[in-house]
């Protein structure tokens, strides 16, 4: 059996954990737990959608739920586990606020957890940072790499913003959104990617951000 992909998701797991011991204030009790809850929740949601896009019926073909290998849709992934987080922390939107710098330490661990699967790479480059595969002379971008820094320093930027509501998630959200994006070119792809969900996160982060920051700070009482 291939466990390359479990390391990969350990990876993310201890890199969230992490970050919750790094950023510690405002989060709920168990938060890595939490966070660990919400993943998994999301990827069942993402499964199935990929798997109703396929048009496989997760019903006759419950089994075919666990072959992760076989498909993810990620943004419905993404949207199940903050839906999940939420309801674990009972609606609280303050907990968003607060678990946004781990949770984008988290997705740093998942990109360099590709060490372990051996897909750190994408298009061929001549940088002298980029590397070949084995058996291969052509080096290439270590665009994993690259975007799992890109996530480390996100993180470290959303944990020094301002505490007012929904601020940092929604600058999580883009900025999380915008290194998905910069790095998608580089990453050897069919489709191109769902850059559409990229540039969606981008617009979306943005306005909550701007609404957490002039509007609901302003005018609305604060949840305690």
């Amino acid at each position: 059996m291939e466990f390359t992909l479990l390391w990969a998701a350990l990876t993310g797991v201890v890199f969230a954990w992490i970050g919750t011991k790094i950023w510690s204030e405002g989060l709920p009790d168990h938060p890595a737990d939490r966070m660990i809850g919400a993943a998994a929740g999301g990827l069942l949601i993402g499964r199935l959608t990929e798997m109703f896009l396929q048009g496989i019926n997760p019903i006759t073909n419950p089994l075919d739920i666990l072959i992760v290998r076989g498909g993810v849709h990620t943004g419905m992934a993404s949207l199940g586990a903050v839906t999940a987080y939420l309801w674990s922390a009972k609606w609280n939107l303050r907990y968003l606020d607060a678990t946004a710098p781990a949770a984008l330490f988290g997705l740093a661990g998942w990109h360099a957890g590709c060490v372990w699967r051996g897909a750190c790479l994408g298009t061929e480059s001549a940088h002298p940072w980029a590397w070949a595969q084995d058996g291969s002379a052509i080096t290439r971008h270590p665009v994993e790499l690259y975007a799992a820094l890109g996530f480390v320093i996100a993180a470290f930027v959303v944990a020094k913003l301002s505490s007012a509501l929904l601020v940092r998630t929604g600058t999580a959200l883009a900025l999380a959104g915008l290194i998905r994006l910069a790095t998608e070119p580089m990453r050897p792809s069919i489709t191109g990617g769902p850059v559409g969900w990229y540039m969606g996160a981008i617009v979306v982060g943005l306005v909550i951000a701007a609404v957490g920051a002039r509007l609901i700070e302003q005018r609305i009482p604060q949840p305690t």
